[in-house]
């Protein structure tokens, strides 16, 4: 199977998803009856970068300061673990496996065992953070499980056929072995859902996709945008801005490339990655490629940005609302989450433009009808509907949802245990 795994390995771009044992690095979880609260444990699918699940997993520690965190593996750099409030994830096997940290897209159904071996028997209530196999941890009962799903596994879903393109797995035996690995884990990922009491998606696109994967109705609760940090200062210059890692989904190389047509406008791009000599060939002099920049610098360039351009179809996307906070207009492809973060010219107080099409002619055609509209979009009206992703709003309707969950398992217990004994 590992060898099965390993031929599917360009065709799984995930987002950034004693052997047995668990190897605990943090304290035990303290008896419910010492501490008089629900012991809570927080699972994640794996810790390697800190992006944009793991920015969604800062806000349950926030809410759950006492919760013990748990992942497949854990080699989170000191710098981003203190975003986590320093905690250290208890792993699994998985965390011992060589080169695991360089081959981990390769090992799906390795991952997807040792989720399941995450010992959460101790727990009152379990919270999945899961973009791939988080949700698949065991679960008993007498245990809430509400799993927070950022997409259920893209790759192996309604984009399995992209991921196989892009990855040159479309045909010949290497594609037919990726699709049987992709095959299993569908059957898997399908099945595990019947293990998750409540399901959270972080958008109605995915919350749309949580059904047909699953069966299952979700709550939609957005990811949280960090508003009090992203603000805009008033001084706007005359270039674009494109920020993202340049993977193929992305569309970055479309970006820049729309920019050929427009050569009397400048674009900056920022972000690093496995497409970044694709991206560099494919932009004219009026292209400026800046890598990868500090969150205080990408502040900066989304505050002085005229407009920010987003291609990628995803099931949130974080940045175009984090432009919009620092009051900056989203020229953005108008399908997937964008579509519920950025209101459009067809909206009495718009902040964004949409195009239809993942082309640099759409995206070009996309900017000049932008510099039409301009004077219609506010710095004010951008910021307004980026309060509403705010940290704020996510702790407190998050905790609001897990807190009533908890409570239906409460009321069940109770009346199972008021039933009249058989005889």
């Amino acid at each position: 199977m590992a060898r099965l795994a390993s031929l599917s390995a360009q065709a799984i771009d995930i987002l950034e998803a004693d052997d047995f044992a668990q190897h605990a690095v943090a304290p035990v979880a303290k008896s419910a009856a010492l501490t008089n609260r629900p012991r809570v444990a927080i699972i994640h699918d794996w810790l390697m970068t800190y992006a944009g699940a793991e920015r969604v997993l800062a806000e349950m520690l926030a809410i759950w300061p006492d919760a013990d965190l748990f992942a497949t593996f854990d080699f989170l750099s000191d710098e981003d673990r203190k975003k986590l409030s320093g905690k250290k994830a208890r792993t699994t096997f998985a965390q011992h496996i060589p080169t695991i940290s360089r081959t981990y897209r390769t090992l799906l159904p390795l991952m997807q065992l040792a989720a399941e071996q995450h010992d959460v028997r101790e727990y009152d209530l379990i919270v999945s953070s899961s973009h791939a196999v988080a949700k698949g941890v065991l679960t008993g009962p007498d245990q809430t499980h509400v799993s927070y799903v950022h997409s259920p596994m893209r790759y192996a879903w309604d984009l399995q056929h992209e991921y196989l393109r892009d990855a040159h797995l479309d045909r010949g035996l290497k594609s037919f072995l990726a699709r049987y690995v992709l095959h299993r884990a569908r059957i898997w990922d399908s099945r595990t859902a019947n293990g998750v009491d409540s399901f959270v998606a972080n958008s109605h696109f995915v919350s749309r996709r949580i059904a047909k994967a699953y069966g299952r109705p979700s709550s939609v609760i957005y990811p949280p945008v960090d508003t009090e940090f992203f603000t805009p200062d008033g001084n706007r210059d005359q270039f674009y801005l494109a920020a993202a890692r340049l993977v193929p989904y992305k569309k970055m190389h479309a970006i820049a490339e729309a920019f050929k047509l427009l050569p009397n406008k400048r674009l900056l791009l920022v972000g690093d990655g496995p497409e970044a000599q694709r991206v560099r060939s494919s932009a004219g002099p009026n292209v400026e490629m800046l890598g990868h920049v500090t969150n205080e610098a990408l502040r900066d360039y989304l505050r002085g940005a005229r407009a920010f351009i987003f291609a990628a179809e995803e099931d949130f996307g974080i940045t175009p609302v984090e432009a919009q906070a620092c009051g900056t207009p989203v020229i953005a492809f108008g399908r997937g989450g964008a579509t519920e973060t950025i209101v459009g010219l067809g909206n009495s107080r718009p902040t964004g433009v949409f195009f239809n099409q993942q082309t640099p002619e759409a995206i070009a055609a996309a900017v000049q009808n932008f510099e039409k509209h301009e004077h219609k979009i506010s710095s004010a009206d951008c910021r307004s509907n980026a309060l509403r992703f705010s940290t704020k709003t996510f702790r407190e309707k998050l905790l609001a949802h897990v807190t009533a969950e908890s409570e239906k398992r409460d009321v069940h217990l109770k009346s199972l245990q008021a039933m009249p004994a058989r005889t």
